[in-house]
């Protein structure tokens, strides 16, 4: 893979209510250039299975299965540097992003270069 415009970096655990709807988020994303780092820590639950599986059917998916937990910060901090992109989004295993989120994200910071940082409003639809 060539560089990617957006490394989306996702650390899990246990997230296997969820973890589906978050993947099927990102890889429906208008902005088709990124890669999705998912770094799965130590789950005990079927999340390393679920992600398995949409691995085998997308090629921008790059999992990181840590062998025990290193919690959120270290899980977070070993995705973001294994990102190829010089621009990293953040993701959640119970995250759902709008289509168009990484567009109009790396739009604006393309637009904006003295702009490190951009975020977007949320809605808590359920408790999953």
């Amino acid at each position: 893979m060539n560089k990617p415009l957006v490394s989306v970096v996702m650390p899990i655990f246990n997230a296997e209510k969820t973890i589906g709807r978050s993947i099927e988020s990102i890889l429906n994303q208008t902005l088709k250039d990124f890669e999705f780092i998912i770094i799965n820590d130590a789950s005990e639950d079927r999340s390393l299975e679920i992600i398995r599986s949409y691995k085998n059917r997308d090629r921008r998916i790059r999992l990181i299965n840590n062998s025990r937990n290193l919690k959120i910060a270290n899980s977070l901090n070993l995705g973001v540097s294994a990102a190829k992109a010089a621009i990293v989004a953040r993701m959640d295993g119970d995250d759902i992003s709008h289509p168009q989120t990484l567009e109009i994200q790396y739009l604006y910071l393309k637009a904006n270069p003295k702009v490190a940082i951009v975020g977007s409003n949320i809605s808590i639809t359920d408790k999953a």
